[in-house]
């Protein structure tokens, strides 16, 4: 399928003006990160907790700050996008010693129940409890209610009503016990020894991320020797499938998507993790690709259109895969910024990577890597061209003889 047909477009002669673009966004990327005092990490590379937690109504943002604001001094609360359905909160806190991490995971749980959860003397807290904590409050209320249940039936009715709170609709989160009616198993006496023994606090903490310093110090190494090995195999398999200025170009083109790509989180203060990586190194792959399939045309017409200038070539390589190009870079397009879109602050990162990414990519091919080439050739030319071709000798005039046509004088 071909959208374009027989197109002619100069696009080496439009290179200067992407040229200059590429080297104000790098720059203006460059200089927002060394101004902000480095890259933004996530707690992936830094270390630290982050905490989903599920409220029964609006997340209450600023008194989860000034709650938890005293205790933790670099925190940072992110309402989900659909909040409105879910209610959910992202709380992350940033903690530099490791011994730190499990109690400041502890201290979080405790502010949140203390400030939003309505403690009730001598009673356990519901929402929050695990299946052995809720298995010993209620084996011997139910045994003194008459409840004859004996040890694995007791473990089962806890796991059965565990489980309908954890999982959809509730997701964590009742807001009345008369709700485990439903529950195989659940009698109005549970439901009574229920009510007698826990209380419903308005939030739930849905899961924990703990991270400590030194496995966050080895996978940033680890991303960043991953990226780099990335272009260097890239390199030298360009290199060595065409010439080792192709490779050069391509990886240089490659390199210059992935600063711009950083720059933009910077710009938008976007933290980097490890989706964020995953996302940079399908960039490497989808934009190599893109110019490996330009230059693979370009030695395509080299064999073929041999006394044809080499701008003029390229510029027709180009054209012939423009249509190529529109179709998988839009159609890509399409998919990430639906992702963007309509895919929540989980996928943010690594939809925001791409969507910038594969923008970037597609004109670096053609505006970046291509004049990288064009470039390096005039410069070898030139210099073969240059002082190493002798003047030509002078023309004597021809003599003419008696009798015989003109001839020119033998050397």
């Amino acid at each position: 399928m071909e959208l374009f047909k027989s197109t002619n477009f100069d696009f080496l002669g439009k290179k200067w003006p992407f040229i200059g673009a590429s080297l104000a966004l790098t720059v203006a990327g460059l200089s927002s990160i060394a101004m902000k005092g480095g890259i933004k990490y996530g707690i992936d590379f830094t270390g630290g907790s982050q905490m989903s937690v599920k409220f029964a109504g609006a997340p209450p943002e600023g008194r989860i700050r000034s709650a938890l604001g005293a205790k933790f001094g670099d925190l940072t609360v992110q309402r989900l996008s659909d909040a409105s359905s879910t209610n959910e909160v992202i709380i992350g806190t940033g903690l530099k010693d490791e011994k730190e991490l499990e109690q400041g995971r502890k201290t979080m749980i405790d502010t949140l129940t203390a400030t939003f959860g309505q403690p009730q003397s001598g009673k356990l807290e519901f929402n929050n409890a695990g299946e052995v904590t809720l298995l010993n409050r209620l084996r011997d209320p139910l045994q003194r209610g008459g409840a004859q249940l004996a040890e694995p039936q007791l473990k089962d009715l806890v796991r059965a009503i565990l489980a309908f709170r954890n999982n959809p609709p509730q997701s964590g989160l009742i807001t009345s016990f008369d709700q485990l009616s439903t529950v195989p198993g659940v009698s109005a006496n549970i439901i009574n020894a229920l009510k007698q023994e826990c209380y419903l606090a308005p939030f739930a903490v849905r899961s924990v991320t703990v991270v400590g310093p030194k496995v966050a110090n080895d996978l940033r190494k680890q991303a960043v020797q991953a990226t780099l090995l990335a272009l260097a195999g890239m390199l030298a398999y360009i290199a060595f499938r065409f010439e080792w200025i192709y490779g050069v170009a391509a990886v240089v083109a490659v390199f210059h998507d992935t600063i711009i790509t950083i720059g933009f989180f910077s710009l938008f203060n976007k933290e980097i993790d490890l989706t964020v990586i995953a996302a940079l190194l399908t960039l490497v792959g989808y934009s190599m690709n893109d110019t490996i399939v330009i230059f693979d045309r370009i030695r395509e017409n080299l064999k073929i259109l041999r006394r044809e200038p080499l701008e003029s070539l390229m510029n027709k390589s180009v054209n012939q895969t423009l249509s190529r190009t529109i179709l998988t870079s839009g159609l890509t397009f399409l998919t990430v910024i639906a992702l963007f879109l309509f895919g929540g602050p989980v996928l943010n990162p690594f939809s925001f990577a791409l969507v910038v990414g594969i923008l970037i990519g597609t004109y670096s091919s053609v505006f970046v890597a291509s004049p990288i080439v064009l470039f390096w050739q005039n410069y070898t030319e030139g210099r073969k061209r240059g002082g190493r071709i002798p003047p030509a000798p002078p023309v004597k005039p021809a003599v003419r003889q008696e009798g015989r046509p003109l001839a020119k004088k033998a050397k």
